[in-house]
């Protein structure tokens, strides 16, 4: 395995831009924003692939399986939702930090290395233990990874690609974190059955090892370090320039996106897991096969239509996808509060590989958008991240007090109205954030 620690030189190349657009809202054109002189080499794309594809993989062991897995050990709804929410609150506190490191770091292998050490470690805690404090432990560790493995993996694209190209790069990415998650769902979900929901995380901890190798195929010089923060004409050892942190806010787009993501996750944090205990608390025969399904299906959705979001995002603009996106949600919460057949549920959850497809190409591109010539890219990515991850926290905590108060039904009540919630948001108040091509620009002038 290649060295992952260190501070890796940085190619000679061209300035790309000439940093374009003003500091006070951050407006660039995509002519400013192209692709290092250098590509990157083909191995470090198909490390990229294969590092987005075992990652998720990993990360499928974290899903609705750990709350099946305590609901099956006999934990209250209450204390469920309390270590989940104490993953949530670790993922959060570590989004402002992961972002400083990640736009200060040249390492950025170094730091999803770390990462996936981390997950491993917490798996087997998972696996091992069952009282409430290492349980609370082990996905502590696994939520603090939330700060800076995605958001890393994002500016490694970015580096790798450039502004340009990053849609369609991040449409492959979801392609392949789809493929991983789908893979690693079914392989999840037949350890379940057939053995242990311990086994799974057994078999969690030991993917690490196929994603380090996979890590140390991308070059390190291949990742153009200002471009991976959206300063793409700094070249040489020093850190780039990098407006004020306080510009930041003088956005609205960055405080609507913001509020965007945290009613959506309000509402989706709590879906699977409020699935994942109901059908065990019911009985029902092969609930690690039913959950298996509520994932595998969405991902399915995923892979096929990831690289045609990327590429719609380019033509048509980042605002009807992700209008789509956000009413897919509320129209799978509504599916889930009036139905309760597996069968069905299934194809609801379909519903889910919409939202997944749109959030995960534009919720990076959006923030690329916003913060193109800044060196704030991956800051930026930690407010974004945090107000995700307080929706979240909230989320997990709320659901499980109501449906332990009032039932099921009510907790899928309550995500269904804070779904409709975010789409409307979506509907009226966010903008386009696509920057406009020199032709465009050219002809508006004229």
């Amino acid at each position: 395995m290649g060295p992952l620690i260190g501070q890796p030189a940085e190619p000679p190349v061209k300035p790309i831009y000439s940093g374009a657009g003003k500091v006070a809202d951050m407006s660039v054109t995509t002519g400013s924003l192209g692709t290092a002189d250098v590509p990157a080499s083909s191995p470090s794309l198909h490390g990229l692939d294969a590092v987005n594809f075992f990652l998720a993989a990993q990360l499928a062991a974290f899903g609705p399986y750990v709350a099946a897995d305590l609901a099956a050990q006999k934990w209250s709804q209450a204390e469920i939702g309390l270590v989940l929410s104490a993953s949530s609150v670790a993922a959060l506190l570590s989004q402002l930090p992961g972002g400083e490191l990640l736009d200060s770091v040249r390492a950025r292998r170094a730091v999803v290395a770390a990462g996936v050490g981390v997950l491993a470690l917490g798996a087997l805690v998972m696996a091992l233990a069952s009282n409430f404090v290492l349980v609370a432990v082990g996905l502590v560790l696994q939520g603090a990874t939330g700060g800076f493995i995605g958001p890393a993996i994002a500016a490694i694209s970015l580096g790798l690609v450039g502004h340009a190209a990053l849609a369609e790069r991040l449409g492959r990415n979801q392609r392949f974190a789809s493929a991983g998650a789908l893979i690693g769902a079914g392989l999840m979900g037949l350890a379940g059955y057939f053995l242990s929901y311990q086994a799974l995380f057994l078999i969690a901890a030991a993917l690490a090892l196929p994603l380090l190798a996979s890590l140390s195929r991308i070059r390190a010089d291949d990742i153009h370090f200002g471009q991976s923060c959206c300063a793409p004409d700094h070249h040489g050892p020093g850190r780039p320039s990098r407006t004020p942190r306080r510009t930041l806010w003088r956005d609205s787009r960055l405080v609507v996106f913001c509020t965007c993501l945290f009613l959506f996750q309000l509402a989706n944090a709590s879906v699977l897991p409020l699935a994942g205990e109901t059908l065990v608390r019911q009985s029902r025969a092969g609930s690690a096969l039913a959950l298996a399904s509520l994932v595998i299906v969405p991902q399915l959705i995923v892979v096929a239509a990831a690289p045609w979001v990327g590429r719609l995002a380019q033509s048509v603009g980042r605002r009807p996808l992700l209008l789509i996106g956000f009413a897919a949600l509320l129209l799978r919460a509504f599916g889930f509060t009036v139905v309760d057949d597996p069968r069905l549920l299934a194809g609801i959850q379909a519903l889910d590989g919409i939202s997944a497809a749109v959030l995960g190409v534009l919720t990076a591109l959006i923030v690329a958008d916003i913060t193109g010539g800044t060196g704030r890219f991956n800051l930026t990515q930690g407010i974004v991240g945090t107000a995700s991850g307080i929706g979240a926290t909230i989320s997990t905590t709320l659901s499980g007090i109501v449906a332990e108060a009032l039932g099921p039904g009510a907790g899928y009540s309550f995500v269904t109205a804070v779904a409709l919630l975010a789409t409307l948001v979506v509907l009226f108040f966010m903008p386009e954030t696509r920057p406009q091509t020199k032709r465009a620009t050219q002809r508006a002038a004229g």
